[in-house]
């Protein structure tokens, strides 16, 4: 079995949620009492969230290069980063720690792919709604799907949810309603399926709050971290 190095803390919430789903995989197709064999670098999030708020993204690339560096010489076989928005800096993470990295945007856009869609929604950070660079970027191009994200004011909803709320732990009625709401808008403009594209989103949403498929990128993150671990 590979050693899976985890990139975590943003938040730790999500970063559990990773722990879990890959020691469940593994168990699951090894039996017994298998668990998956693994290091994980966990960040301080107020630090890495003042970073990003500030455009200090420079800095932030070092800070998660360098946790990809630790990871490897502590005998990571591979990488994940446990967050949607620091796939930004994926490419000089992968090569700073020479190790390779599995993308976040890959599990979902062959899923996607294979379930026949070639157009869906994307909530996440603004950072992941905005940038090409982190999901919609690479959907395109390596997987020919489309991407369609909220409105302004829906977009900063998502947003404030995640920051204020989900990545604390706090899972309000209210807030579930909203991105049912901004989900909804996107299957009315078109959107064959919905991403939830921040690992704190599976928190918070499930299944049957959107009339479409929706496509978790922390679940299929994670599952695929553990395929890869025993290939």
């Amino acid at each position: 079995m590979k050693t899976i190095g985890m990139i975590g803390g943003m938040s730790w919430e999500s970063s559990r949620l990773y722990y879990e789903i890959v020691n469940r995989e593994i168990q699951k197709r090894l039996g017994g009492v298998h668990s998956a064999k693994l290091l994980l670098h966990s960040f301080d999030f107020d630090e890495i969230a003042a970073l990003q708020r500030g455009g200090r993204w420079q800095e932030a690339t070092a800070r998660m290069a360098d946790a990809g560096v630790r990871l490897a010489r502590g005998g990571a076989d591979f990488l994940i980063i446990c967050c949607n928005t620091m796939h930004l800096m994926a490419d000089e993470v992968e090569k700073a720690a020479g190790i390779p990295l599995l993308h976040i945007a890959d599990p979902p856009g062959a899923k996607i792919k294979a379930d026949g869609h070639s157009r869906v929604g994307l909530i996440g950070s603004c950072f992941t709604m905005e940038d090409d660079g982190i999901l919609k970027g690479r959907l395109a191009l390596r997987y020919g799907i489309e991407t369609i994200v909220p409105a302004k004011a829906d977009a900063a909803e998502i947003d404030r949810v995640i920051l204020e709320e989900l990545v604390c732990g706090r899972l309000l009625p209210s807030s579930r309603e909203s991105y049912r709401e901004i989900m909804a808008r996107l299957v009315a403009a078109g959107a064959e399926g919905i991403i939830l594209g921040c690992t704190e989103i599976p928190l918070l949403v499930t299944p049957d709050d959107a009339a479409v498929p929706l496509y978790d990128t922390t679940a299929l993150h994670a599952i695929a971290a553990a395929a890869t671990a025993l290939e």
